[in-house]
């Protein structure tokens, strides 16, 4: 009985955060991105870093909770999930045809680099090696390069839609949000972290199921975002709606492998 309560509350704290994520953090920086007036590749990449948090925060709390593995299983799972749900969402808005562009196809190479990466890693076990920052550092540089070379290649001039003038007073509203809706993610990834340590040593599972369970879990603000940002851009631009997806995806994967593995390894080590 005590197994059950203890897998009903993952279940919700799970929630709370997609929840949280999916329907106030994200819209939350997509009015302020468009407060700022910012361009797709912009706004992709802020959505991108929105629907990392969940991923952060379960990896830290993970990390923290002495499951190394469920962590890294988090993110190779979250990664996978994510290139599939940004295919799937393509072909629901009948956007496939879009990948033909040059700098999109780069872009998913480079997310298919973020999927093998943590595979490697897992097999190899080189998580407590100085090495592997340094193959971090060296890749997201690349990354970064390849990306801005490329990016000049999409059409992003098209006309859009007029709208009225921002009103730019409200973007400190909107950052006091951020700050509390983190303060939310922030105390729910406290009580996740409760959770897991006792699935982990009162109830002995797994720490790959639970970190499978973990990166399904927190992929699906991503799959939302995926689909939103190009029904946004339906009746102006679709691949405006594309290029905003494809940003999430790239940056979303990207800050998985280097930024928040890293912050794992980085606690794992600080722990022993």
């Amino acid at each position: 009985m005590n197994l059950i309560w203890e897998i009903i509350k993952l279940i919700i704290e799970l929630l709370v955060i997609i929840f949280v994520s999916k329907n106030l953090l994200v819209p939350t920086l997509r009015k302020i991105g468009e407060l700022l007036e910012l361009k797709p590749q912009t706004i992709g990449n802020i959505s991108g870093i929105a629907t990392s948090i969940p991923e952060f925060l379960t990896v830290t709390f993970s990390s923290i909770s002495g499951m190394a593995e469920a962590g890294i299983f988090n993110i190779l799972s979250s990664n996978i999930i994510n290139s599939i749900q940004y295919i799937l969402a393509m072909a629901i808005n009948k956007n496939l045809s879009v990948l033909k562009n040059k700098a999109l196809k780069i872009n998913l190479i480079l997310v298919l680099l973020t999927i093998i990466i943590p595979i490697i890693i897992w097999k190899i076990d080189i998580g407590d090696s100085v090495v592997i920052a340094v193959i971090y550092i060296i890749l997201f540089y690349i990354f970064n390069k390849i990306n801005k070379h490329y990016s000049g290649s999409l059409n992003t001039e098209t006309k859009t839609i007029t709208h009225i003038k921002p009103n730019k007073k409200k973007i400190p509203i909107y950052l006091v949000y951020i700050l509390l809706i983190g303060i939310i993610l922030y105390l729910v990834g406290n009580l996740l972290s409760d959770t897991l340590e006792n699935l982990r040593y009162i109830f002995d599972v797994s720490e790959i199921i639970i970190g499978i369970v973990l990166g399904i879990a927190t992929s699906i603000p991503e799959f939302v975002t995926f689909i939103e940002s190009q029904r946004f851009h339906k009746n102006s631009n679709e691949e405006l709606g594309v290029i905003e997806a494809s940003n999430n995806l790239l940056v979303s994967n990207t800050l998985n492998l280097f930024i928040i593995q890293s912050i794992s390894i980085i606690i794992i080590n600080f722990l022993e």
